[in-house]
């Protein structure tokens, strides 16, 4: 640090000759870097090419007093953090207090004694440079919470997404459906916050919240019984009433989690997407009914993204629909089933769609038969 202090630079701005002389020879006899200057306006322009670590200024110049000049200093975001002492012959109080709430840093009085500004001097760049040491090690430490927050967020998404593959698996469903939806929701939540009636609410943490919490929607068809989940035939409805309980219990899972975590803003909107994903904007769906803007915005989005992907892919009771087939589907049931601006923005994205579900997709077999009914009968509702 003491190197740091000897290599530092120190402008003196006073228009009397002698002063300015003087107190130069004091400080590059201590071994200071010293820049003299007679004015403000000379003060101003060469703090542009030669940044100084201090700045010893004169309160009265002719042509710009020392008060303006640092206002002009701390109004410039490049030198405001540069320490300034003023120095001046006026020992009035007021003009001490205008000095320092100006932006000065300490006050000496002419005629000044080299020991006393040295001292000064000395204590003001070690002032700075503790500072800088500060903001140094902040910085070091921020870089490495960073680094173990990202870590553990990576390995708690690593985990979640092996809890979700299992669920899928036990579903007999096809092996990317969780890389397909969270994909869909992305789009979704992406163009719904550039143009629509929830472009207000709709953030840079709520795509990335959607994105990563997408997998989780089914989480909670782990607890259903494989006679059940993997049935090829029509449901009874006792059977249809136990799938209808995964939402719960897939909800109910996480809250276990935001009990520990409950700002955790990923977590809550898996709560949000695995209860409510099966909920109708006509009130309809389950497990609570809600209707319209009642249903968390994230569920509405994951509604549209989970039913073209089950229309589009093959389970044990249904072969495959074409994108075209699984559009109609989805355009019919806007304002029914699904909240109408989440399906006018998946409208905008039908090519997107498709797309993806051909780059993500198991076997690429479709079937144009029509189903015969509204997207429900693909969960084989009794």
């Amino acid at each position: 640090m003491e190197n740091e202090a000897e290599n530092a630079t120190i402008m003196v701005v006073d228009d009397t000759p002698d002063n300015l002389a003087l107190m130069g020879e004091m400080l590059f006899g201590r071994g200071y870097r010293v820049l003299e200057l007679a004015s403000g306006k000379q003060a101003l322009k060469a703090i542009k090419k030669c940044r100084p670590d201090l700045i010893l200024l004169d309160v009265q110049m002719p042509d710009m007093d020392g008060f303006e000049v640092c206002r002009q200093i701390k109004e410039d975001d490049r030198f405001r953090q540069i320490p300034v002492i003023f120095v001046s012959a006026h020992k009035e109080i007021d003009i001490r207090l205008k000095a320092l709430n100006g932006g000065g840093i300490d006050f000496i009085s002419k005629p000044f004694q080299e020991l006393e500004v040295l001292a000064r001097v000395e204590i003001q760049l070690k002032v700075q440079q503790l500072q800088r040491r500060l903001a140094r090690q902040n910085s070091h430490l921020e870089n490495l919470v960073k680094k173990k927050v990202k870590d553990v967020y990576a390995s708690q998404l690593a985990t979640i997404k092996a809890v979700t593959k299992l669920a899928e698996c036990r579903d007999d469903q096809t092996g990317c459906h969780i890389e397909r939806t969270r994909e869909f929701c992305g789009l979704l939540a992406g163009k719904l916050g550039e143009d629509s009636c929830y472009a207000h609410c709709i953030s840079d943490d709520f795509i990335n919240h959607i994105y990563h919490a997408a997998p989780l929607h089914d989480i909670g068809k782990v607890s259903i019984a494989d006679n059940i989940l993997l049935k090829p035939g029509k449901l009874t409805p006792e059977e249809f009433e136990k799938i209808k309980t995964h939402t719960v219990l897939g909800a109910e899972t996480l809250e276990s989690v935001r009990r520990n975590y409950p700002e955790n803003g990923f977590i809550n909107m898996g709560i949000e997407i695995a209860r409510s994903h099966h909920e109708r904007w006509d009130g309809k769906g389950y497990p609570d009914g809600l209707s319209g803007e009642k249903i968390p915005l994230s569920a509405r989005i994951m509604a549209v993204a989970d039913v073209y992907d089950a229309l589009r892919s093959r389970r044990p009771y249904k072969q495959p629909f074409s994108h075209e087939k699984a559009c109609a589907i989805i355009q019919k049931d806007a304002g029914t089933h699904f909240d109408p601006a989440v399906v006018a923005a998946f409208v905008s994205l039908e090519s997107s769609f498709a797309d993806l579900w051909e780059r993500l997709n198991d076997d690429g077999k479709v079937c144009e038969i029509l189903p015969s009914g509204p997207p429900e009968c693909l969960m084989r509702v009794p």
